[in-house]
């Protein structure tokens, strides 16, 4: 960054006023993707103006910050836009810590950590030694700021006689004008100082991101050829025991689970349980065990001494025992959650949740091939790549779309008016993604008309909850708000038949059979 420092720091000041041009009373939309883009594009330049070229490893880093970026402007599920952004940054984070080196792929756990608090301490100390170190080397810049207050104050008199001209010569321009003097005016100032304020930290923060590329990511101390994190403390006896007592619980569940669960639904009826209740009890229990073993596994990994041949293939038997059991306690939760969602329909974490096992198992199947091969240190690797195939498959799945498609199905196929019951008052609670599917099935004329009327009712409460919400200007324009506009206008005839009810509060909308449907409230 010492080629021309100055233009350095007028970047990240200009990227700090663009990201409050871009967010400041803004709702989520495409300014977080142009900003993402614009401060990666900013930063490669000025590291690669000044003779610093990324390693090939990490320019993967940026196929998943524009994946993710990118799916906060065409998704509007909580979850789904929460995962992208924060992988998006962490992406970020990765590629700054591995800029000149392009050893991402290779850490350990403790790597991740080293990285993190490294990281950290750059962005709060690097720019102030950077701006220390160049005010060395050119201790007479201070008196180049002289000769700027000069012009200033000389152009402030000039600036005042035209614009009070080119005022009263447009009638728009001497809007505007008022409009920024207005907004420079002393009741704004607490404002304009908390605004000066973040603009200044992001800034900052900024140029600590860039400086830690350009001094720290070539640092390779903490690769996988250097010492484990924690030394190996606890003996092969004692973790073979604890691995071995482990799996043996493991192998009772499971066992009981073939003679009851897996052996059909007259086996759990004879117990006096049903479906629902059965799998109502299990599913997230399952899902804790799994994630505390594989937890337990690998804090034992990390500090067990195996010291000869012998032991090495003794835990790994173990642990590849453990894991295999865990996979078979996965299936019986994913089982559960399946008897679960047959009978309630299915909601947001549920949904997660069946995403989650699927990846969970994919990890469990990693860690096997790993203990297999020797490789456990590759963990932290594959556990990255499950975190990020677990956003992605939200993106790709669409959740609220999903639960709206799915839940519609289920009252339209049920084989009789007590088989299933639509709560659709719940799609109230989805965001933008599932109204698109709902208009859909509510144009549809073979859908029956008690159903029809739900939807209808569901999507007039859900247009009055996008009214509040409505993008300000460009910078909050987001693709899922657009096609949901789309949806709702190829219905708008329809839905006139469901007037609103503004009074008493909350409002509520009137179905063509006469029913009173408040939204948000449930469904009378």
């Amino acid at each position: 960054m010492k080629k021309n420092s100055s233009l350095f720091w007028l970047v990240v000041f200009a990227l700090g006023f663009l990201a409050d041009f871009l967010f400041w009373k803004q709702i989520p939309g495409v300014n977080f993707f142009l900003y993402v883009t614009l401060v990666t594009a900013a930063a490669f330049a000025l590291l690669m103006w000044n003779g610093l070229r990324p390693h090939r490893a990490t320019l993967w880093l940026i196929l998943p910050i524009g994946f993710f970026s990118a799916s906060t402007f065409f998704r509007a599920e909580a979850l789904t836009v929460f995962l992208s952004v924060l992988l998006t940054l962490l992406s970020m984070a990765l590629l700054t810590v591995t800029y000149l080196g392009g050893n991402w792929m290779r850490y350990t756990l403790g790597g991740y950590f080293r990285q993190a608090l490294n990281l950290l301490g750059s962005l709060l100390a690097r720019p102030v030694m950077f701006a220390s170190e160049m005010a060395k080397e050119k201790q007479a810049a201070r008196f180049r700021f002289a000769p700027v207050l000069r012009g200033l104050l000389f152009a402030a008199p000039i600036l005042f006689l035209f614009g009070g001209l080119l005022a009263s010569a447009d009638l728009v321009f001497e809007q505007r004008l008022n409009g920024l003097l207005r907004w420079l005016s002393l009741d704004n100032l607490p404002e304009l100082i908390f605004r000066l304020t973040y603009i200044s930290a992001i800034a900052y923060a900024l140029a600590g991101v860039v400086l830690h590329a350009a001094s720290q990511s070539a640092d390779e101390k903490f690769a996988e050829e250097g010492k484990a994190f924690i030394a190996p403390f606890l003996g092969f006896t004692e973790s073979a025991i604890i691995l071995g007592s482990v799996a043996l619980l493991f192998a009772a569940f499971v066992t009981v689970q073939f003679q009851y669960f897996f052996g059909g639904h007259a086996n759990i009826q004879m117990d006096g349980y049903t479906y629902a209740e059965y799998a109502r009890r299990g599913f997230g229990e399952l899902t804790a065990v799994a994630f505390f073993a594989l937890l337990l596994l690998l804090t034992l990994s990390g500090i067990s001494k195996r010291e000869t041949e012998t032991q090495r293939k003794i835990y790994s038997a173990l642990g590849m025992a453990l894991v295999s059991l865990l996979m078979v306690m996965l299936l019986s939760a994913f089982q559960r959650l399946n008897l679960y969602e047959a009978a309630y329909g299915f909601s947001r974490l549920r949904t997660y949740t069946h995403v989650f096992l699927i990846w969970l198992g994919v990890l469990l199947l990693a860690t096997i091939a790993l203990e297999a091969l020797r490789k456990e240190r590759a963990f932290a690797f594959a556990a990255l790549l499950a975190a990020f195939g677990f956003a992605a498959s939200l993106v790709f799945l669409n959740v609220d779309a999903f639960i709206a498609r799915q839940n519609v199905r289920r009252e339209w196929n049920a084989k009789s008016a007590d088989a299933a019951q639509l709560d659709a008052a719940y799609f109230t609670e989805l965001s933008d993604d599932a109204i698109p599917p709902l208009a859909q099935y509510f144009a549809d004329e073979k859908l029956p008309r008690p159903l029809r009327e739900k939807l209808g009712a569901a999507l007039v409460c859900m247009q009055i909850q996008r009214e509040d919400s409505a993008p300000t200007s460009w910078r909050s324009f987001h693709l899922s708000r657009a096609r949901e506009d789309a949806a709702l206008r190829s219905v708008a005839e329809e839905l006139r038949a469901y007037p609103i009810q503004d009074e008493p509060y909350p409002a509520s909308v009137v179905t063509p059979s006469g029913v009173n449907v408040y939204c948000g409230y449930g469904w009378d």
